[in-house]
């Protein structure tokens, strides 16, 4: 347990000064750093890691370190997608090459979770690109989206949890913790809405906040957050491992970490695209 809180109180810390930073280079960096490590550890676990394709690993990597910077950068749309494909041309290409070493199961999978692992962590630089106002407390609210919900569960589950949520995949689960995640999250976003605003006031930015929307948005979050927890539990179940890594003391690897910031984040890049103007509501005079 010490452990752990001496990793989350770095991580905490890191992640602070990262934010910070998203006006520079230093911010789109880290984020390709944790989608490369992302997807390096799934590969690894499903055995198409370094060691057994090497060159498909170095295009997957490719992929993951290019979509954040190029986000950051405003590099439009059409060319981002250019770089995608020619990177996943290049797969494809190996694949016809070494058909006999590389089944098409394994390349699905490289396919698959570098595109759906590297686009989800670079919705952290979109959510930052979104508005030049609300840019910090937009990647801030979408990690807390991710990780409230985890916590409320855990403690409300520890001390009314009775009934077991999903048994089967994640024993520890009760069905009184997730329901305390919704509702602690939906809390917690309510009084962070409040201090946003207090905050924002003291920079002389004046505007109200639709809370009842702001917690709405944040209880359909959390219930996507136990989804993305509750797959990845799943995955190391039928690969028969604890932890997708040791890159953490105490927590594990980045996906240990990041399993339902995965499926968050893309969600709520679309809700403060979409309703960001509705949530934070300036007054039109």
């Amino acid at each position: 347990m010490k452990q752990r809180i001496i990793t989350s109180i770095v991580g905490i810390a890191v992640g602070i000064t990262v934010i910070l930073l998203n006006g520079t280079v230093v911010y789109p960096v880290f984020v390709a750093l944790i989608a490369c490590l992302s997807v390096h550890e799934i590969l690894t676990v499903c055995g198409c890691g370094w060691g057994k394709f090497p060159v498909h690993y170095i295009f997957c990597m490719m992929f993951s370190a290019a979509m954040p910077i190029l986000t950051y950068y405003h590099v439009s749309d059409i060319w981002r997608l250019f770089a995608a494909s020619v990177i996943v041309f290049f797969m494809f290409a190996g694949f016809v090459a070494d058909n006999k070493k590389l089944s098409f199961d394994k390349l699905a999978v490289m396919v698959t979770v570098t595109c759906l692992l590297s686009l989800s962590v670079t919705c952290l630089v979109s959510l930052r690109n979104i508005s030049e106002v609300h840019r910090i407390c937009y990647v801030v609210m979408a990690l807390m989206a991710a990780w409230v919900p985890d916590a409320g569960a855990y403690f409300v589950g520890t001390a009314m949890g009775k009934h077991k949520l999903c048994p089967d995949i994640s024993p520890k689960k009760t069905v009184e913790g997730a329901v305390g995640g919704l509702i602690v999250t939906g809390i917690i976003f309510g009084i962070a809405g409040f201090v946003y605003k207090q905050i924002m006031l003291g920079k002389g930015i004046e505007f109200s906040v639709n809370y009842p929307l702001l917690m709405a948005i944040a209880v359909i979050a959390a219930f996507i957050s136990m989804i993305g927890d509750l797959s990845a539990s799943l995955l190391k179940r039928e690969y028969g491992i604890k932890d997708f890594g040791k890159l953490l003391p105490g927590h594990g690897g980045m996906v240990d970490r990041f399993d339902s910031v995965y499926f968050v984040l893309p969600y709520m890049m679309l809700i403060f695209n979409a309703f960001g103007g509705k949530i934070f509501v300036f007054s039109v005079s």
